[in-house]
């Protein structure tokens, strides 16, 4: 019997939706198919599986309910036993459903508004979808847009049939726009949220500067100029590095334009925000010289375990250098992600000569000595007593003043040092309690192992309970790393399970037994 009820208007309705909302055709009419299921629910029971299906060409809707076959039923509502369902339908299997026609319910005003409600939801879902999927892939792009509304300082931005989110911590400070006012910004995240797709727009991303300098400088377009790094202060200033893949062209004056057209194009964009364009360069310590332009800096030394840089400048550069408010360094360490210290040569004169006299002292009072051979031993480079008792007395002796008497001597005060701070330290470990079986780890100094009864670790088991960052911070980052702490942790725990061993092995004995 065929329960099928025409309404070809449907098929009116939702091509009218679909092209109003730019969605598909066929995603209303499983919307109104939903609608109907949920009445048919209303009406038949809501445990039960009821299904409704327009017909695409005739907008015939027919309702029906799903059984399933299954060899256990655990809902009577929706299952029914699989040798009870091949009474009706011999060639079913378990999984297999059993399709019953309903009669067409007639929509009363509550249903109709349900049904009504239902359709609207899941139009405005496929409508969030269809959004989400424009955006996901454009992060990264700058797009156009005008203002529709202000909500709490943020700005709702219309781009296209959709809306975008400009937060107001992502406008230039001091910028201000109303509704109706066109906007350029970058689009910097695409997030599906519980409210549905959110769109979210920025003016100050540093992404923001590069795009608009891809849009203004043909070069950077065709790749033949990159783009390196960006910071900014959003709306005062901005530094940026690049770099030409074509030797005959200038990547800065390409940037800068014909008398500056095209960095003023930006620089009008930004609200006047200066920019710095400086060229990148692959060696760590001239991009960070470039990059403190306009300063000049006459001395760079690096620390790449730490990520610092120590920059020396002339004393009548220093204020160019940090910049108002160290807006200058601070750009241009985020430019160049490592930490930059400024110094004077002032200040770094004076420095270096207060480690020459605390060097100086460290081999006079541990070798008795004069300042004159201190100050020569410091200025061959020997920074502690342990590399003056390595070195070959052939090095010292061709030091001028030095012969092979003398460097003999030097080695030899240098090892009599050692041996009676190691004498001392070890009678220092040995009083703190400090265990042989800890002093026996090569790895570990004298130093280290009065270090380690200081903080009360005196036997294995002490040992094997600590962290690998624990043990790293208490003899020193300096003198151990995280990967050898975790060998000599784990070297420590072996006679845990030697001992578990041990046991395992006695007990197997006395079961055989």
């Amino acid at each position: 019997m065929d329960t099928a009820i025409a309404r070809p208007e449907l098929l009116l309705v939702a091509d009218a939706v679909a092209r109003e909302k730019s969605i598909d055709r066929d995603e209303v009419l499983e919307a109104m198919e939903q609608a109907i299921q949920k009445a048919g629910r209303a009406k038949y029971g809501h445990e039960k599986d009821i299904r409704a299906t327009i017909d695409r060409k005739t907008g015939d809707v027919r309702l029906s309910r799903w059984t399933e076959a299954v060899e256990v039923v655990e809902n009577e509502e929706t299952q029914i036993p699989i040798h009870i369902a091949r009474k009706f339908m011999p060639e079913i299997e378990v999984g297999g459903h059993i399709v019953d026609p309903l009669p067409p319910i007639d929509f009363g005003r509550i249903a109709a508004q349900t049904a009504k409600q239902v359709i609207v939801q899941r139009v405005r879902e496929y409508e969030r979808k269809k959004q989400y999927d424009e955006f996901k892939d454009r992060v990264g792009e700058i797009i156009n847009g005008v203002v529709k509304r202000t909500e709490y300082g943020n700005l709702m931005i219309e781009i296209g049939r959709a809306e975008a989110l400009l937060r107001r911590d992502e406008l230039i400070a001091r910028e201000s726009f109303r509704n109706g006012d066109r906007v350029r910004a970058y689009i910097y995240d695409v997030r599906e949220e519980a409210r549905g797709p959110q769109v979210f727009l920025s003016r100050t991303h540093p992404g923001f500067l590069a795009k608009l300098f891809a849009q203004e400088v043909p070069e950077i377009y065709d790749g033949i100029i990159e783009i390196k790094a960006v910071s900014r202060d959003p709306g005062s200033r901005a530094k940026m590095a690049v770099i030409s893949r074509d030797p005959s062209i200038d990547p800065v004056g390409a940037c800068v334009g014909m008398r500056g057209s095209r960095v003023q194009a930006v620089v009008q964009e930004l609200q006047g925000e200066k920019i710095d364009i400086i060229p990148w360069s692959p060696q760590a310590a001239t991009f960070v010289v470039n990059a403190l332009a306009p300063a000049e800096v006459t001395k760079v030394v690096m620390d790449e375990e730490s990520g610092r840089v120590e920059v020396v400048v002339p004393d009548d550069q220093l204020s160019l250098a940090i910049g108002r408010r160290g807006q200058n360094v601070r750009l241009a360490s985020q430019l160049t992600r490592w930490d930059i210290d400024i110094l004077t040569e002032a200040v770094e004169s004076e420095r270096r000569q207060e480690e020459f006299r605390r060097r100086t002292g460290l081999f006079v009072e541990a070798l008795d000595v004069d300042d004159v051979i201190a100050g020569l031993l410091v200025q061959e480079g020997f920074d502690t007593i342990e590399e003056l008792a390595f070195a070959p007395i052939e090095e010292l002796a061709e030091i001028e003043g030095f012969d092979e008497s003398v460097a003999e001597e030097l080695v030899r005060r240098a090892e009599a040092f050692m041996q009676k701070r190691d004498n001392e330290l070890n009678e220092r470990r040995v009083a703190l309690g400090v265990s042989d079986e800890i002093a026996a780890f090569e790895a570990f100094t004298p130093t280290m192992l009065v270090a380690l009864g200081e903080k009360g670790v005196k036997s294995l088991d002490d040992l094997a309970d600590l962290a690998s960052d624990e043990l790293v911070e208490i003899v020193g980052e300096d003198n151990m790393g995280e990967e050898a702490a975790n060998d000599i942790i784990m070297a420590a725990r072996q006679h845990w399970f030697d001992g578990e061993q041990g046991e395992g092995e006695e007990g197997g004995e006395a079961g055989h037994d």
